[in-house]
């Protein structure tokens, strides 16, 4: 039987791929391919295809870190465009869907288990309250679950709240962010919480300090130079993504009213383990003033990845226009 359906969740990074046979049905043959190995989402898509065997799936519903607003979708950060109708006329499919990737994984949260979720303060969530989602990964993902009077099913939010201008707090961060802004011009969100956002802060830190420090070119090495070595810049640049993170994220929940939790994506905060816990993030997103007591009880929550909550986010998008 020709799989029915065939999913993919499209970073800056990698791109995470996977197939259904009905809807509802398990995910098959998940694989995770570098972008930059492929000129062309097209290409991508064709590799992980001929990979496990599959010839032409009917349909597909695809996630990506973008705005989709018509037809033409053009990366932020990566290379790739594509047209949809081109896309979908060249893969022999009968229907395409393509969101923003953080629409997809907001679709997912409902679904979500215990054991891929990790409380970080807060206490328990409030029933048919706004739902936020944040997520550092290349590049900074916005999105959220709102429930409307009657709706049966929570509607997820398309936006790109990861380019919103960043406010600082600190001297420390005053100082940080007028290095940035030498840099970029207009300070986002985006800039110093996501992975390249991480190094960036990091050579901030070290323009600051007027200290040799170490070359770095990863998140993940700031991440060992952080965590293994205990350099001290490192670690400071680290604090300083947390806060400006936990800065965001209660931003976030006061705008939408997320009484019913805040969930922390990407891959970024997940690897950092138990020590995010205790970073600036929380204390940062209670400290909004007189609405601190409206913050300190809602829950946020790090997802584990590892089950490509996104694909199932995305599968459930393709339910929901087959249900329109």
């Amino acid at each position: 039987m020709t799989p029915l359906r065939l999913l993919a969740d499209i970073g800056g990074t990698n791109i995470r791929l996977a197939w259904q046979e009905q809807p509802g049905g398990p995910l098959q043959d998940t694989r995770v391919l570098p972008c930059a190995q492929y000129p062309t989402v097209d290409a991508a898509i064709r590799a992980y295809l001929t990979e496990v065997a599959i010839a032409s799936p009917r349909e597909a519903a695809f996630g990506i870190a973008n705005p989709v607003t018509g037809d033409e979708v053009r990366m932020t950060n990566h290379s790739w465009s594509f047209s949809q109708s081109g896309l979908k006329q060249a893969l022999g499919l009968q229907r395409l869907v393509v969101i923003n990737d953080f629409t997809a994984l907001a679709l997912a949260l409902p679904m979500l288990q215990p054991a891929q979720l990790r409380q970080v303060g807060g206490k328990a969530a409030v029933a048919g309250s706004a739902i936020a989602l944040v997520g550092p990964g290349t590049g900074l993902g916005v999105s959220g679950l709102v429930f409307p009077p009657g709706a049966r099913h929570g509607v997820p939010l398309a936006g790109e709240g990861g380019h919103v201008t960043l406010a600082a707090q600190t001297a420390l961060e005053f100082d940080v962010l007028r290095i940035l802004q030498a840099r970029y011009g207009h300070v986002s969100a985006e800039r110093a919480v996501c992975g390249a956002g991480l190094v960036d802060l990091y050579h901030a830190v070290r323009q600051l300090a007027q200290l040799g420090g170490a070359e770095v070119s990863s998140a993940a090495q700031v991440t060992e130079l952080a965590l293994q070595a205990q350099d001290p810049l490192a670690l400071q640049a680290l604090e300083l993504f947390c806060a400006f993170l936990g800065n965001v994220a209660g931003n976030l929940a006061l705008t939408l009213g997320a009484r019913g939790g805040v969930y922390i994506g990407g891959g970024v905060v997940h690897r950092l383990g138990l020590w995010f816990d205790q970073s600036p993030f929380r204390e940062r997103f209670e400290a909004k003033g007189r609405f601190q007591s409206y913050l300190s009880p809602i829950p946020c929550w790090v997802i584990d990845p590892s089950a490509a909550p996104a694909l199932q986010g995305a599968a459930r998008a393709l339910d929901l226009a087959g249900a329109a």
